[in-house]
């Protein structure tokens, strides 16, 4: 007779793989990863405006840089 792997596992035979504790850990804990059920998600603290102060110097550089080319390009 050929050996089923999916094959119901007895009580002594525990899950190979461990999925079935991990799963029924999961379920004993509440539901959620960090097992605690009902927890309010922690607030976003607001971005700092550095990188987007750089690509704002960056941006208005180039303009500069293409202004003074078209200028003496044209003159």
């Amino acid at each position: 007779m050929a050996h089923n792997p999916q094959a119901p596992q007895g009580p002594n035979q525990p899950d190979p793989a461990g999925s079935t504790q991990m799963f029924q850990a999961f379920v004993d804990q509440g539901g959620t990863p960090g097992g605690t059920a009902g927890r309010q998600p922690t607030p976003v603290a607001p971005q700092s405006s550095g990188p987007r102060i750089g690509v704002i110097l960056g941006i208005a550089a180039a303009i500069t840089v293409l202004a003074v080319v078209a200028w003496l390009a044209f003159s």
